[in-house]
């Protein structure tokens, strides 16, 4: 059975190390009309061990939708891509890198890695509203998620 994003809940992973870029985020989601569950980790290293529901995480919902920054401690956002869309269980989990960078050789590599989306990060409130509205509209009510 296929899944509209508008008949569940949407099941959100952010993989962000900076406080005030998550606070943006959750005051941009709270704005969406679509109900949206966030989850947030703050390093590769736990993105990993999130989406593949180990230790700490063994309860973890599996995303329906990954937002990942580049520039995280432990292990890399260009890593975990890597990492996610290798394995048959996961890469079918949309990843949309949302991150300060726009340089060309990131957008490359991360489409190169598999990336669903490259999204640089927008500056202030104002910014993240309309890069979430924009996600909501296209990710949540447009494109068929996969199945959890």
């Amino acid at each position: 059975m296929r899944a509209r994003a508008g008949e569940r809940n949407i099941e959100l992973l952010l993989v962000e190390d900076n406080p005030g870029d998550v606070l943006f985020t959750e005051e941009a989601l709270q704005e969406l009309s679509m109900p949206v569950r966030l989850s947030v980790v703050a390093d590769g290293e736990a993105a990993l061990l999130f989406v593949r529901r180990i230790g700490q995480f063994a309860s973890a919902p599996r995303p329906d939708l990954i937002l990942l920054d580049l520039n995280l401690p432990k292990i890399s956002g260009t890593e975990v891509l890597a990492e996610l869309k290798r394995d048959p269980a996961l890469r079918r989990i949309p990843i949309v890198v949302f991150t300060t960078s726009n340089a060309e050789d990131d957008i490359k590599n991360t489409y190169d890695l598999h990336a669903n989306c490259f999204i640089t990060k927008p500056t202030g409130l104002g910014g993240y509203s309309a890069a979430m509205r924009s996600l909501e509209s296209f990710w949540l009510s447009t494109a068929e998620l996969p199945p959890r």
